[in-house]
């Protein structure tokens, strides 16, 4: 479809929603199956999205919108290897990273080996086999590495706490602020420590300056360079760079140019995954996510569940001008999870021209954010409830307890589940009159009062359920998201698989950190010369 085709697409969107004016409340009151209707379970997991300003045309209207822009066949180019990532030449085969049975292509062939000296260097570790310099085993990781080489993993782990083994530590790394790694490495043995470098290209500046400083501080322990090997393994494409550092070529764990950092956890970038909570764990992982690919190449549109949260996505920033989303796991071990999505979301949308190249005329990625609950209702939740702004809200629930105290899981469950309702409630001003009438303030406090009570409502959410937080439904759970952005780039002709804002931040710290050793040059702007100056003094 064209430009030009796209844009009427979404102008008629925009038509739909002028003649509209949709309440929440009403919708429900008038349609008692509403929930059940706009409810959809695919691959383990449960999503309501009954909380949304559609109705059935607006539903209609949005899935002919996919259909005519040639989304099926988009789904099937991604999934069958195409060269989705024009800009780069390349084909996204993050999917390729989690087949499960018998290799069928080059691509999962070498999946497959990369898994099996996954497994092999894991049960090594596990074991106690592999040993460091003073001959004790190795019982602390330190994976360095960041973007999409730490947020996925760093995540998983955290996620998958109960899958933890008790005799390995893994701890991340990110940060060219030598806080980040000081701070980690005071609190380990030297000699029971080992190192993960992740890097594609062994040239990312954070994770080399990490690298580094971790090499001597192994060697100062008293490591002979002999014996780095035994410390430091590497996930990168630059096996020559990774051997100039120390590591031996065994230890070397590939990544290829078709698989994205932020699509990466599924390679050997989850290396810390296996580590920390056991091969079969990760497995598990892979085969959660496997579920959402089957589902999401198999279902027809109007039941594909990252299909479904795309168009809603579209829906809002197109013709509700929401520059922003917020994402809310009511699970204390999904505390990353809004971190990981923000760099797959905002990352992969944050453009401004299409695949073409040509000026987008509509808007496109939007802000990604939130936090786990019950705490952002103590933070932020003010602003979703009272603000200006329409904020969409996605509720991600677990049904079963992680912890053990069951009586509290039902106290978070209660507060997701009040929270989704507040936004779409909200209280009037005749309620806050009523309310405030019933705790027996005078007229004149109810008259001043009750405009700070009133809360618009007719906020949008939808509910995730999972029916618990296992390795399954975690690779679920990320997989649906991948495809949900998947879906909305493409909606916005929108390439999301490059990032090319990052690549020019990446080139100009370099300048800056090189040019803070001589004269700046005359061309800079007065800020830029003035910050040098005053912060790298060595100018």
């Amino acid at each position: 479809m064209t430009t030009e085709s796209r844009s009427a697409a979404i102008a008629r969107l925009q038509s739909h929603h002028q003649q509209h004016k949709w309440s929440l409340r009403e919708l429900f009151a008038t349609d008692p199956d509403r929930a059940q209707r706009f409810s959809l379970e695919a691959a383990g997991l449960y999503l309501d999205y009954s909380k949304n300003h559609l109705g059935e045309d607006t539903l209609q209207l949005l899935l002919d919108c996919a259909d005519q822009l040639g989304l099926p066949q988009a789904i099937a180019d991604l999934l069958a290897g195409a060269e989705v990532n024009n800009t780069e030449r390349r084909p996204a085969l993050h999917t390729a990273l989690r087949f499960q049975g018998k290799p069928q292509n080059e691509h999962e062939r070498a999946v497959a080996d990369c898994r099996t000296q996954m497994k092999r260097f894991s049960e090594e570790v596990h074991s106690g086999r592999w040993r460091g310099f003073s001959g004790e085993p190795i019982r602390h990781i330190v994976n360095i590495g960041i973007g999409g080489s730490d947020l996925g993993p760093r995540m998983a782990v955290e996620a998958l706490y109960p899958w933890q083994r008790e005799d390995i530590s893994v701890h991340f790394v990110a940060n060219v602020d030598g806080a980040d790694l000081s701070d980690t490495l005071s609190r380990l043995p030297a000699e029971q420590t080992l190192f993960i470098v992740a890097s594609k290209s062994f040239s990312t500046l954070e994770t080399r300056q990490n690298a580094l400083s971790a090499r001597r501080w192994i060697l100062d322990a008293g490591c002979r360079e002999d014996q780095l090997e035994q410390h430091f393994v590497a996930v990168s494409s630059n096996i020559v760079a990774a051997q100039d550092f120390g590591i031996a070529p065994q230890n070397i764990f590939p990544m290829w140019d078709w698989v994205g950092g932020r699509y990466s956890l599924w390679s050997a970038i989850g290396l810390p995954i296996a580590l920390a909570c056991g091969f079969e764990t990760y497995e598990a992982l892979l085969a959660g996510a496997h579920t959402v690919d089957r589902h999401f190449a198999e279902a027809p549109l109007a039941e594909n569940l990252p299909v479904l949260l795309a168009l809603i996505h579209f829906w809002y920033r197109q013709c509700w001008d929401a520059g922003s989303q917020v994402v809310l796991p009511y699970a204390q071990r999904l505390t990353r999870f809004p971190a990981w999505l923000q760099q797959l979301d905002m990352e992969s949308l944050g453009k401004g021209v299409n695949r073409e190249g040509h000026a987008l005329d509509y808007p496109s990625g939007s802000v990604i954010w939130g936090t786990e609950g019950s705490n952002g209702q103590h933070s932020f939740h003010q602003l979703l409830h009272q603000g200006t702004d329409l904020i969409p809200a996605d509720f991600i629930a677990i049904k079963e307890p992680t912890s053990g105290l069951e009586e509290q899981h039902k106290w978070l469950l209660a507060c997701c589940i009040s929270q989704s309702q507040a936004l779409l409630r909200g209280k009037t001003l005749a309620e806050a009159r009523r309310e405030l009438e019933d705790e027996g303030h005078t007229h004149r406090e109810i008259h001043a009062l009750a405009p700070h009570k009133v809360v618009p409502g007719n906020r949008p959410s939808n509910t995730l359920i999972l029916q618990k937080l296992d390795p399954h439904n975690l690779g679920a759970l990320l997989a649906l998201y991948e495809h949900k952005v998947f879906v909305h780039g493409f909606l916005m002709d929108i390439n999301p698989f490059d990032q090319w804002g990052v690549e020019l931040g990446k080139q100009l710290g370099s300048r800056i950190f090189d040019a803070a050793q001589g004269a700046l040059p005359e061309d800079w702007d007065g800020s830029t010369r003035g910050l040098v100056r005053m912060l790298l003094p060595d100018n």
